[in-house]
């Protein structure tokens, strides 16, 4: 069985937003007991991300080291249509991932115990981001 469901999250720019709850809900209504759970972001300035979810400190020094790593308007990109966000943003992306695949155990995605899914925006505006939440029993 094969089962996929599309959603939109809005962000409120840079940063981190939780779909773990949209990610077992999608599991549950598909009806799977076990198989496998693929979410796919169809963005390239954006990514997911499996990451710690107890403690807000772990996704505030991701975020740190990120702008460290890939600075906003370094004279170093010349793609900046968008702006000087524009290329750190796709860097962004291609050094995280845009897909992840969870094993279904039990009816829902089997996470371990501080584990959630989050869409990682990597604009300083606002979007709309599309997310895949695919189901494969």
């Amino acid at each position: 069985m094969y089962r996929a469901k599309e959603l939109t999250v809005a962000t409120w720019g840079r940063g981190f937003h939780d779909i773990t709850d949209e990610v077992q809900r999608a599991v549950a209504e598909s009806g799977a007991r076990e198989g496998l759970c693929t979410v796919f972001l169809h963005h390239t300035s954006a990514s997911l991300l499996l990451c710690e979810n107890a403690d807000p400190d772990v996704r505030k020094d991701l975020e740190a080291f990120f702008s460290r790593l890939v600075k906003d308007g370094d004279p170093l990109f010349r793609h900046d249509a968008e702006g000087p966000d524009d290329m750190p943003a796709h860097i962004r992306t291609v050094l995280t991932q845009n897909s992840l695949s969870v094993p279904i155990q039990g009816g829902h995605a089997s996470l371990g115990t501080w584990q959630g899914i989050y869409v990682w925006e990597h604009r300083t505006a606002p979007h709309h981001r599309r997310v895949t939440i695919s189901v494969l029993s």
